[in-house]
């Protein structure tokens, strides 16, 4: 059999080409690049790749449309998973799988491959994807089909003489343009923390500096007035620049699409800049409803992204709304970068909406402003509870209201 695997560098994959190797399949290895290898990652990948036996690998660029099709409509929509994770390569699977089922098609292999396991998000991802574009592909999952621990993978690996990944496979490392995530170990309780040897891009920060993020219609293009394209090279810097300063590291445990809890730990540096100084410069050109309705929608479309719905249409009526509400999204935002904080210290916009009025807060109301607007506006917003509070009263006047002790824990049982 001919099979196409996605191919990632991790344990899984590299135990996958091997073992299908052995099984006596032909294996060609794709690497869909949305970010977070350098030029000596990229040949190792290969290198490794063609050592475990297969037939040819490729590397697919995909770091331009992971900006375009993905990342745009995250910071649209200020997205993050529990109000702490933003999705970094979770965000990214519904694209890879997109462009492999379109390579396997053309190319016309006999098997779609991938190294996603029985317990997590991603064979979701996967095989959602595959489905709603309604390939015609045998899909295999043998890591989620035939579970392997990872170090009955090692040691398989080891018997045979063949490469493990960087890390030893002690972890499971993924890493990406939005971010890098950091699987298993000390994550798979609760109560543990990760040790300093386990971080990749904040390990031992110390340096401290302020950037300038300029943006426009919602999309960042300058960053300390150097302007870049194509686009990805601004996140790829500021993940170095913002990373040294111990920006973006982070800890999640929430809810699997399977229903299960789970908890990781990541390294978000561009995606924690960007997201504070995005949901910032709302604040100065955007009205409260306008930021409160996108907002939910915005978690509402994290959420349909974590679940493996890339195509579903709501995502891209919920993108319309994201890119009409981005239209006076354009300014300048300063971030402080200092003990993995990223803290926002100014805002420029021509869209202002506080330098447009000539009221100051607690210092002086809009010219023409009535005195008694406030004063009126108040009572109308304290009549529910005023009427509330005295039908109250009546009711207790008219004795319909008992002050009735609840049961006891013994009556009730």
């Amino acid at each position: 059999m001919r099979i196409l695997l996605a191919y990632s560098g991790g344990l899984d994959t590299s135990f996958l080409v091997a073992w299908f190797v052995e099984q006596g399949h032909e294996v060609h290895t794709c690497t869909i690049d949305c970010g977070g290898l350098d030029a000596t990652g990229r040949a190792d990948l290969e290198a490794r790749a063609l050592a475990l036996g297969a037939t040819t690998h490729r590397l697919v660029e995909a770091r331009d449309r992971m900006v375009e099709e993905v990342i745009r409509w995250l910071v649209a929509g200020n997205v993050r998973r529990g109000a702490t994770y933003p999705l970094c390569v979770g965000a990214e699977r519904g694209l890879q799988a997109t462009l492999l089922v379109r390579l396997a098609a053309e190319e016309g292999f006999d098997a779609l491959a991938h190294g996603c396991t029985a317990a997590g998000n991603d064979q979701v991802r996967f095989d959602g994807a595959i489905a709603a574009l309604g390939a015609r592909i045998e899909v295999l999952a043998p890591i989620r089909d035939h579970p392997r621990e990872r170090s009955e993978q090692i040691a398989w690996l080891k018997e045979r003489s063949l490469p493990l990944p960087p890390a030893g496979g002690r972890y499971s490392v993924n890493a990406g343009l939005w971010g890098l995530t950091i699987g298993g170990g000390e994550t798979l309780v609760s109560d543990r923390a990760l040790p300093e040897e386990a971080w990749h891009w904040t390990r031992a920060a110390r340096d401290a500096r302020s950037v300038t993020v300029e943006f426009n219609k919602g999309m960042p293009v300058r960053l300390d007035d150097q302007h870049f394209f194509p686009p990805h090279e601004l996140i790829e810097r500021l993940n170095l620049i913002a990373g040294a300063c111990g920006v973006g590291r982070g800890y999640h445990l929430g809810d699997t699409v399977l229903g299960i809890k789970g908890r990781i730990g990541f390294e978000a540096p561009a995606a924690e800049v960007l997201l504070n100084a995005h949901r910032e410069l709302e604040k100065l050109v955007l009205t409260e409803d306008q930021r409160t309705v996108k907002d939910q929608l915005g978690d509402l479309y994290g959420r349909m992204l974590h679940q493996g719905r890339f195509h579903d249409p709501l995502m891209r009526d919920l993108e319309a709304l994201f890119e009409s509400a981005q239209d006076h999204v354009t300014g300048t935002v300063t971030v402080e970068l200092a003990g993995g904080r990223a803290l926002v210290s100014g805002t420029a916009s021509p869209y202002s909406m506080m330098t447009a009025s000539d009221a100051a807060y607690g210092e002086r109301p809009a010219a023409g402003a009535d005195p008694a607007g406030p004063r009126g506006l108040a009572r109308i917003w304290a009549e529910p509870a005023r009427l509330y509070h005295r039908a109250t009263e009546q009711a207790k006047q008219a004795g319909l209201l008992r002050n009735v002790p609840p049961p006891s824990l013994a009556e009730q049982t």
